[in-house]
């Protein structure tokens, strides 16, 4: 049944991503294109449960993204080439936990360290994609107890104990891309855009479908000043984990879990952008990801700001 799961989201993954990647001539001279004629913009992007005042970390518990966007301006809409680095931290539901206590079915402590490219294209009547390309390292070599212990002495709360029972270094690729085919609006100040998404790798293989729901001063491309508050819904079927179930490749870890196999999330937040500047503020609140953990204790809400800006 697991095989027979983990093909069917591959494909799904591969459905998602492959539909993006048609055939283009002269890619490298669009990316340094993009770069010498195109429009900068720098991302930062921030991930954390302690945003909501929260003292005790688990599960996703932080999440931190650098990304460098390069847009260039056409006339059925723009084309952006980019690149980000990034990290994940994931523990288990009690950070004060020494590792003798820590084990099935609390999720294992993991770390992802990643950095890739991406191109995205957004037309002017609300449609996009995305495809792109992580490469990293999950495990000790992402260096996600020095993070978390860093962090939590600055803002004096609890340390994490159990970082040493993580999961095992593992080398990563993950291919992922993203597609919104239509964009709805009935009113100026309201539309609705349904997208599907897709991962495949060793770390992270699942597919899934969405809708974003938007009201207020609205604008149908990324860099066009907007003020408007917006809700997002979305499921997706999970073909493997590798924070829960540890590297596809690697052996002896000490603690893994299987996964649920369809997880939700919801998100509503307020997103504003003025000329160069623009930030983004949200609660997630995403579903059990573990299996044998009680829906009850497995979800999880975490706080997402992003801040943006571009030099004109």
């Amino acid at each position: 049944m697991r095989a027979l799961i983990l093909r069917a989201a591959v494909g799904a993954a591969f459905a998602a991503t492959a539909a993006l990647a048609s055939a283009e001539s002269g890619l490298i001279d669009q990316f340094r294109d993009a770069i010498a004629n195109g429009t900068t913009t720098h991302v930062v992007d921030i991930d954390n449960d302690s945003l909501l005042l929260k003292r005790d970390d688990g599960f996703y518990t932080s999440g931190l993204r650098y990304t460098q966007r390069h847009t260039l301006a056409g006339a059925q809409g723009q084309t952006v080439f980019g690149w980000r680095i990034g990290q994940e931290l994931y523990t288990a539901s009690d950070i004060k936990l020494p590792p003798e206590l820590v084990g099935p079915p609390d999720h294992p402590y993991a770390g992802w360290l990643y950095a890739g490219g991406f191109k995205e294209v957004n037309r002017n009547d609300g449609s996009s994609w995305r495809l792109g390309l992580d490469l990293g390292c999950l495990g000790p070599c992402a260096g996600g107890d020095r993070t978390q212990t860093t962090l939590h002495r600055i803002i004096r709360q609890p340390l994490p104990e159990g970082w040493s029972k993580q999961v095992r270094n593992e080398l990563g690729a993950v291919l992922y891309g993203e597609i919104a085919p239509v964009r709805w609006a009935p009113q100026s100040w309201l539309d609705l855009t349904p997208y599907a998404s897709g991962r495949f790798g060793n770390i992270f293989t699942d597919a899934g479908a969405g809708v974003r729901l938007r009201a207020g001063r609205l604008a149908t491309l990324p860099e066009q000043d907007t003020l408007h508050g917006f809700l997002r819904a979305d499921a997706r079927a999970v073909g493997y984990n590798a924070t829960l179930q540890g590297g596809y490749f690697s052996n002896d870890n000490p603690h893994t879990v299987a996964p649920k196999r369809a997880v939700g999330e919801i998100e509503a937040g307020v997103a504003w952008r003025s000329g160069p500047f623009a930030a983004q503020a949200s609660v997630v609140r995403r579903s059990n990801e573990v299996r044998d953990l009680p829906n009850g204790v497995g979800a999880q809400n975490f706080a997402r700001l992003s801040f943006a800006y571009t030099p004109r």
